[in-house]
């Protein structure tokens, strides 16, 4: 299917980044039975088989020496995204599903300061401004006047560190390999870590020590476990990444950013329906905080505007 249309474009990015922000919900409630690890294998493994009629479809070509280089530098995306999901779906279990949603966001303007740190890649002023929002809101959404950050924000912070990490990787490794391929091989690869991560761990596979004993069918069998993994799975990944692709064929990235600003937004809007979460006024103010700075780092310098890679956002549930 091709989108013609800018508000067919705008409409489906929109239904994209209220998938993603609704997804955190889910996912917190999913986590709360089914072990983090478990969860992912399910939810990964699902969403790289779910692209590869997309890749036939494509008609990508891959060349023989493209083979080692995609398994390989899959291999290490997928393992950034693996940290990253880890992190984020751990990070739910011990803080709320809004905190989790807004710090997430951080990864837009981490992304140009990891760039310079790693890359060197030339950083626009517009860029520290948008650090700066960003970090105050982070202090006044997570530590108001406790003065501290609880486990499930530091492993959510870890996340947007991973996510932006990946990102500028990708932006390195796209350009040289089969973009849907590299898709595939690394959401695959992040369902292989999770069931290595499943089977290493020192606790049970399919539920927590401290819960009653479940066997994998007992869990399958979870309507809830069943639609997390299926909306994370199919909508949050398959159909985001589908969507992201042919939008960005007709829309600027600075309108596809725009619109993807809204996601923690959809992700405080859900968890104050479902599990009656409030930020109060300084939570307020501190994502304010935060989607200032993720808008001033995409949009600040339409010179050197940012690029909004593929997977970059699928990635923010990732």
């Amino acid at each position: 299917m091709v989108i013609r249309s800018h508000r067919a474009a705008l409409l489906i990015l929109s239904a994209v980044s209220f998938v993603w922000g609704a997804e955190f919900v889910l996912i917190d409630m999913a986590v709360e039975q089914m072990p983090v690890h478990t969860f992912n294998a399910f939810r990964f493994t699902l969403a790289g088989l779910s692209l590869i009629p997309l890749l036939i479809l494509s008609k990508e070509l891959i060349r023989p020496d493209q083979f080692w280089p995609l398994l390989q530098k899959g291999a290490i995306l997928g393992f950034m995204l693996f940290v990253g999901f880890y992190a984020q779906t751990e990070g739910l279990r011990h803080t709320s599903v809004s905190n989790a949603g807004f710090i997430t966001g951080l990864n837009v303007p981490l992304v140009p300061v990891l760039g310079f740190l790693i890359f060197r890649t030339k950083v626009a002023r517009t860029v520290w401004l948008s650090v700066l929002l960003a970090t105050v809101g982070l202090y006044m959404l997570t530590m108001g006047d406790k003065l501290e950050f609880n486990k499930g924000d530091l492993m959510v912070l870890v996340c947007a560190f991973a996510f932006a990490i990946h990102i500028v990787m990708t932006g390195r490794y796209v350009d040289h390999l089969p973009v849907v391929a590299l898709s595939v091989v690394q959401l695959l690869a992040v369902g292989f870590y999770s069931i290595a991560g499943a089977v290493l761990s020192s606790e049970p596979a399919f539920y927590y020590l401290e819960a009653q004993p479940m066997t994998w069918v007992d869990q399958l069998i979870d309507p809830l476990i069943i639609a997390a993994i299926l909306v994370a799975g199919l909508l949050g990944t398959a159909f985001a990444y589908w969507g992201q692709s042919a939008c960005q064929k007709i829309l600027p990235d600075y309108k596809v950013a725009l619109v993807f600003a809204t996601e923690p937004v959809f992700a405080y809007i859900t968890a104050w329906l479902v599990l009656s979460e409030t930020l109060g006024f300084i939570g307020i103010l501190g994502a304010i905080g935060i989607i200032a700075g993720m808008l001033v780092a995409e949009l600040g310098d339409r010179r050197h505007p940012l690029e909004v890679q593929v997977l970059d956002q699928t990635v923010a549930p990732k």
